[in-house]
């Protein structure tokens, strides 16, 4: 393993968009640590990925667990002294058949503490480490499903789960500039994933706008709501 290659975390990436992440992350020569929910999952997913110029290391992450993360960024650091990416992937819910006047608000919640905290306490957990990067990034994995500019009705959970996690790159985005970070929010479009469900385009399209995002150079945007390279609207 190179100690000089940059150092990406990837969640929920055991599987779609966040399996060909990190698949290309690592095609680029970088060490991803590769989480998912359970252990299995992720050994068996960075398995598929040994033969790459980059490492991938299999790590067990439930994003919604804050000791968890609180131990994954104590290992890492142990490990590596720093984190170069986050790719904030994980998400759970999508849900076009529900509607805001009548979804089970429990359900509601249990995507916020995903889709949102989840990744809020991800960017937390590993601020000081990716202040340690000469180029640090984080990725916000979100939809056009949360924005503003183009909402409709359904999808109130994971609709309005986007929208935050929109609102959270913004912030983050303007506190950490002084610190380097980039931060951006990045649509991967329809994509044929268990998620997405059949008819999407490919998960490689999808993820491909993702790496795009974390290979940022130190000139690119940051607080941005991209897809394609292209800011899409609010």
């Amino acid at each position: 393993m190179d100690a000089t290659a940059p150092v990406a975390l990837v969640t929920g990436a055991n599987r779609g968009i966040g399996h060909e992440t990190a698949r290309r992350l690592a095609e680029l020569g970088h060490t991803v640590l590769l989480c998912a929910r359970r252990a299995a999952d992720a050994e068996r997913a960075a398995a598929e990925l040994a033969e790459l110029p980059g490492a991938v290391l299999p790590r067990r992450l439930d994003i919604t667990d804050a000791d968890g993360v609180d131990a994954l960024a104590r290992s890492v650091e142990a490990e590596f002294g720093r984190l170069d990416v986050l790719v904030n992937n994980a998400a759970i819910n999508y849900d076009p058949a529900e509607r805001a006047v009548d979804v089970d608000l429990d359900e509601v919640r249990r995507t916020l503490e995903t889709n949102l905290f989840g990744a809020w306490k991800m960017v937390q957990a590993f601020r000081p480490l990716l202040g340690r990067s000469a180029r640090p990034r984080v990725v916000n994995v979100s939809s056009e499903s949360g924005s503003l500019a183009e909402m409709t009705g359904g999808e109130p959970a994971y609709g309005i789960s986007k929208a935050a996690l929109n609102a959270l790159t913004r912030k983050l985005a303007d506190e950490l500039r002084a610190e380097r970070i980039l931060v951006n929010a990045v649509c991967p479009g329809w994509v044929a994933t268990d998620m997405g469900g059949p008819g999407g385009g490919p998960v490689e399209a999808g993820a491909a706008h993702l790496v795009w995002a974390a290979t940022l150079p130190d000139t690119g945007p940051t607080g941005g709501f991209f897809r394609d390279g292209r800011p899409l609207p609010w």
